[in-house]
């Protein structure tokens, strides 16, 4: 899946420089391994679950955004 993606976003003429797999909790995940790389800046989507949702499940993006170690850009995707 994550080659098929990777794939796509080239395939519509982006630049992929590194992709991770990695297993775990999302947002400990992704901030952990943004200190791992030093990455200068993380951009994560936002499904928008609403907030009965996010307060029940969480939002991994609203976590990324607090504990990550760099600045974190969050994307909405269309009719969010």
């Amino acid at each position: 899946m994550l080659e098929a993606q990777t794939r796509r976003i080239e395939d519509e003429g982006g630049t992929v420089a590194e992709a991770h797999l990695r297993l775990g909790r999302p947002a400990e995940e992704v901030f952990n391994l943004a200190e791992e790389i030093g990455a200068g800046i993380v951009v994560i989507g936002s499904r928008g679950l609403g907030a009965l949702r996010r307060a029940v499940l969480g939002s991994v993006s609203e976590n990324v955004v607090r504990y990550a170690p760099c600045p974190v850009f969050v994307v909405r995707g269309e009719g969010v």
